[in-house]
């Protein structure tokens, strides 16, 4: 049996004292996670991340930090390995459609999102706040992408209408 866990991508994004959260709807349920999703083939894990925040959220994301590499098994056997980052936002569009399961998105405080414990996605959403609110950081140069591993272009946010 060949084992493959999911590759996957996270931002945590702080403002204010609130991080941001989707709402999505996965299996038909309502559950929090942080702007995330799956590493596409030919893609650096900077470009992903990007890529998926301004799906999920409509925010062009400009990551700063790794803060860490966490591996996850969840109850259903499947095992993911997602790459944790935080950084800033600017140039919200207004006008972008969220990927399809995203709901809405919400600015929680820490509380806010401990109150929702039973709805978040997984526990890797409150182990990458925990680290963020720790000061877990490790500069972008720890990730290499060599050549031939990255075939597609870095994803870059469409310009927002004036």
């Amino acid at each position: 049996m060949v084992w493959k866990p999911d590759a996957t991508v996270a931002a945590v994004i702080e403002r204010d004292g609130r991080f941001l959260l989707v709402e999505e709807r996965i299996r038909g349920r309502l559950v929090f996670n942080q702007p995330a999703g799956h590493l596409e083939d030919g893609e650096s894990l900077l470009a992903a991340v990007v890529r998926e925040v301004y799906e999920e959220t409509a925010w062009v994301f400009e990551p700063q930090w790794l803060l860490g590499i966490y591996l996850w098994r969840s109850p259903n056997g499947q095992t993911t390995l997602r790459f944790g980052f935080s950084g800033s936002i600017r140039d919200f569009d207004p006008g972008h459609k969220l990927d399809r399961p995203i709901v809405q998105t919400h600015w929680l405080t820490r509380d806010e999102i401990d109150a929702r414990a039973e709805r978040l996605r997984s526990p890797l959403v409150q182990r990458c706040i925990e680290d963020y609110l720790r000061g877990a950081r490790l500069p972008l140069t720890a990730i290499a992408t060599l050549p031939g591993a990255a075939t597609m272009a870095p994803w870059s946010a469409p310009t927002p209408a004036a």
